[in-house]
């Protein structure tokens, strides 16, 4: 399944640079349709309004974290399939582990480039 470049994307983090810094990134990867949310509960309202053919998320956010965002995406008919990448600054073997028992997708640590987030999705859409 190849991902389409229209496919919506939808960035979660909790700092506004970051999420400039990861769309601009995806803009060089040719994806144009990026919404935003600053928190998991934005997110979440944000999912139930759009279909959005991925997630990309940070782990460290308040409220809700990432990872409660993924096992609520996960636990959510509507949502469990869609694909979830999770990025944070912490390369702790335990976050890795749980985060892939709750079903991410993939997992990238911070920072990174344009090529690791296209690595990352190809991975994932098995381009």
């Amino acid at each position: 399944m190849q991902i389409d470049s229209s496919t919506p994307i939808l960035v979660v983090d909790d700092y506004q640079t970051m999420i400039r810094i990861i769309r601009n990134l995806l803009k060089q990867l040719g994806f144009e349709d990026v919404d935003d949310a600053t928190d998991g509960v934005e997110a979440m309202t944000k999912l139930r309004q759009r279909k959005y053919g991925l997630i990309i998320s940070d782990w460290n956010m308040e409220p809700m974290t990432g990872f409660e965002l993924l096992k609520t995406v996960r636990s959510d008919d509507a949502l469990k399939t869609t694909p979830f990448i999770m990025v944070t600054a912490e390369s702790k073997t335990d976050n890795v582990i749980a985060a892939k028992k709750a079903g991410v997708s993939s997992y990238i640590v911070k920072p990174f480039n344009a090529q690791t987030l296209r690595a990352k999705i190809e991975s994932i859409f098995g381009e």
